[in-house]
C-alpha cells in the first residue's frame, strides 16, 4: 500500500496489452504525463510493438498549475482531463473507428484541455507512519488552501487564504486568462463551446462539490461570458481522500470525422462505467416552459377579517411575556436536546420567538383574533424549521382556520371557551399528521394537558400549570417517537423532552402576561 502513488510497473502494463482478444485492431494507452507513467507504459508499448502488435500511446498533460517556466521540458502534468480523453477515445472505438483515428482524437483533446486543482490538505497515504501522516497534514498550515495541487501529493504553485469565490476566481484566471503567457495553453474566447468537468479529489462531499459547481458556473457566465455545453461533476480522477477538487475545461473543436463523431456526441455516447454520470444537456435548461402564473390578486390583500374580538394590548402583553420566556429558556432547551436529539430545538424555538417579537415591535395588533393569528403563522413558517417548526405551523394554521369558523354574524369577544374549542379542533387536525400522544415524550405531553385543562376550567394559568406538569413528567419517560428513541447510553432519563419543555415555558409566560 505504500506504493499508492508509484507508477504502474512494466509487468502490470504488459499484462493489459497481452490480454487483447484476437479480433482487436490494436491498443491505445492513455497515460498521464508523469515521468514514471510515461516510461513504464512506454516500455510496455515498445515491447508490444516489438512482437508485432499495433499500439499507440496518448500522453495527457492538462495541468496549468505549474506553468511553462517551471515545467520546462517535462511539460504539463496529467490531471482530470485524462478521464475526458479516455471517454472520447473509448466512445469512438465503440463505433468501429481505427486506432489512428482514436489516437488522433485523443491528442486533439489534449491540445484543447486545461485543468487546475486545489486542496485543503495533503492526501493520507495508506501505510505511512503516524508521524509522516501528521507532517503531511501540517505542511499546508491552518486556514490555507493549496492552488495547483497534483494528484500524487505534489506541492501546488501557491498557498492562499481565501473563500470559495476567491479560490474559484483565481483558478479560472489560471485556466482562461489570455494575458498569462506562462499558462495560456488553450485560447478560449467569449461564448465558445466548451465542456466543464469538476472532479472530486476524493474527500470532498457531494454537498460541497455542488456548491463548487454552482460557483464555477456563475463566474464563467458573469466574468467570461461562457456557458458550458455540458457540466460533469463527480469522482473521475481521484487522489485517495484528498479534500479538494479540480476544474477541467475542454474546448469543443471539430474532430473532422463527421456526424456522430463530434466531441460532444462522443461525450454523450452511452457508457456503462460505474463512475460516469448522466450529463444534463443545455436544451433541458433552455426549454421555455412559460412564465409561472399566480392565481388571484398579485398584491396580497392580507387575511380576511372576522368578528372575533380581542384586546390588542392584552394580547400583545401576553405574547411578549411568553416569547421572552422562550428566549430565556433557549440554553436549557438546547442542553436537553443535545442529550436526547440533535441540539437544534432551542435555537429553532428562539428564532421563532425573536421573529414574532420583531413583528410585535413594528406592527400594531388588530382587535381581530383571526387576523392576528394569520400574521403569526407566516413568521413561524419562515423562522422555524425541523420537526418542531412543521408541527407548530400545522397547528397554528389550523387554529386560525377553526377560530374563523366560530366567528358569528356580529362582533363578539373571543372567550376562553371559544379559544379552548378552537385549540381542541386544531389538536385533532394535528393528529392527522403525527401519531404522537401524551406519554410518547413529545411536545404533546405539554400541549394536550394545556388544552384539556383550558377546556374544562377556562383558566389559562391553571392550564399553563398543567402543561408544565406534563413537560416535567417526561423525565424518565420511555420515548416512543423522535430521536430519543434511538439515543443510546444514559442521560436522557434525567432531562425533560426539549419540545415539551420549550412549549410549557411559552405557555407559562403567556399566562403570566395576561
Amino acid at each position: 500500500m505504500s506504493r499508492s502513488f508509484a507508477a504502474a510497473a512494466l509487468a502490470m502494463n504488459q499484462v493489459s496489452l497481452d490480454s487483447l482478444p484476437p479480433s482487436a485492431q490494436g491498443a491505445l494507452a492513455v497515460v498521464t504525463n508523469y515521468t514514471g507513467d510515461v516510461l513504464n507504459f512506454g516500455m510496455a508499448v515498445e515491447k508490444a510493438r516489438a512482437v508485432g502488435k499495433k499500439v499507440e500511446m496518448v500522453i495527457v498533460g492538462d495541468d496549468v498549475g505549474v506553468g511553462r517556466a517551471k515545467s520546462g521540458k517535462v511539460g504539463r502534468r496529467g490531471l482530470s482531463g485524462t478521464a475526458l480523453v479516455a471517454k472520447l477515445c473509448s466512445a469512438l472505438a465503440a463505433q468501429g473507428a481505427d486506432l489512428d483515428e482514436c489516437a488522433g482524437v485523443g491528442r486533439l483533446a489534449v491540445a484543447n484541455l486545461v485543468s487546475v486543482g486545489a486542496s485543503l490538505s495533503r492526501v493520507h497515504v495508506p501505510g505511512r507512519s503516524m508521524e509522516e501522516a501528521k507532517e503531511e497534514e501540517e505542511r499546508l498550515g491552518p486556514g490555507l488552501v493549496e492552488l495547483g495541487m497534483g494528484i500524487h501529493n505534489e506541492p501546488g504553485c501557491e498557498k492562499l487564504k481565501t473563500d470559495l469565490p476567491g479560490l474559484v476566481k483565481k483558478m479560472l484566471a489560471q485556466l482562461l486568462d489570455p494575458g498569462d503567457t506562462d499558462r495560456a495553453y488553450v485560447k478560449i474566447g467569449k461564448k465558445e463551446d466548451l465542456l466543464l468537468l469538476i472532479n472530486n479529489f476524493g474527500g470532498t462531499s457531494n454537498l460541497e462539490l455542488g456548491a463548487v459547481t454552482t460557483e464555477i458556473c456563475a463566474q464563467l457566465r458573469t466574468d467570461y461570458e461562457l456557458r458550458p455545453k455540458r457540466v460533469l461533476t463527480g469522482n473521475f480522477f481521484g487522489s485517495l481522500d484528498g479534500p479538494g477538487f479540480t476544474i477541467t475545461i475542454l474546448k469543443l473543436v471539430d474532430t473532422g470525422l463527421g456526424s456522430g463523431k463530434s466531441m460532444l456526441e462522443l461525450i454523450d455516447a452511452p457508457a456503462e462505467a460505474v463512475g460516469w454520470p448522466v450529463s444534463i444537456k443545455p436544451e433541458t435548461w433552455d426549454n421555455d416552459y412559460g412564465e409561472t402564473t399566480h392565481e388571484g390578486n398579485e398584491k396580497d390583500e392580507g387575511p380576511q377579517a372576522s368578528n372575533l374580538r380581542v384586546n390588542p394590548a392584552t394580547m400583545r402583553k401576553a405574547l411578549e411575556s411568553g416569547l421572552k420566556r422562550v428566549i430565556a429558556a433557549e440554553a436549557d432547551v438546547t442542553r436537553f436536546d443535545t442529550i436526547v436529539g440533535d441540539g437544534d430545538c432551542g435555537v429553532g424555538l428562539k428564532r421563532g420567538a425573536e421573529g414574532l417579537l420583531r413583528m410585535l415591535e413594528g406592527d400594531n395588533l388588530s382587535d381581530d383574533a383571526v387576523v392576528n393569528m394569520a400574521r403569526v403563522v407566516p413568521i413561524i413558517e419562515t423562522t422555524m424549521d425541523g420537526t418542531s417548526g412543521a408541527l407548530y405551523a400545522i397547528f397554528l394554521n389550523s387554529l386560525a382556520h377553526h377560530l374563523r369558523q366560530q366567528s358569528g354574524p356580529s362582533p363578539a369577544p373571543t372567550t376562553p371557551d371559544l379559544w379552548a374549542k378552537a385549540l381542541s379542533l386544531s389538536l385533532e387536525a394535528l393528529e392527522k399528521y403525527t401519531p404522537a400522544q401524551p406519554g410518547d415524550r413529545t411536545l404533546m405531553d405539554a400541549l394536550c394537558p394545556f388544552i384539556e385543562n383550558l377546556k374544562s376550567s377556562g383558566d389559562t394559568r391553571g392550564a399553563a400549570e398543567a402543561a408544565k406538569k406534563g413537560a416535567d413528567s417526561t423525565k424518565g419517560m420511555k420515548p416512543k417517537l423522535g430521536r430519543t428513541v434511538y439515543v443510546g447510553g444514559k442521560g436522557w432519563e434525567d432531562v425533560p423532552d426539549p419540545g415539551a419543555y420549550g412549549l410549557s415555558e411559552f405557555l407559562t409566560g403567556l399566562a403570566e402576561g395576561m
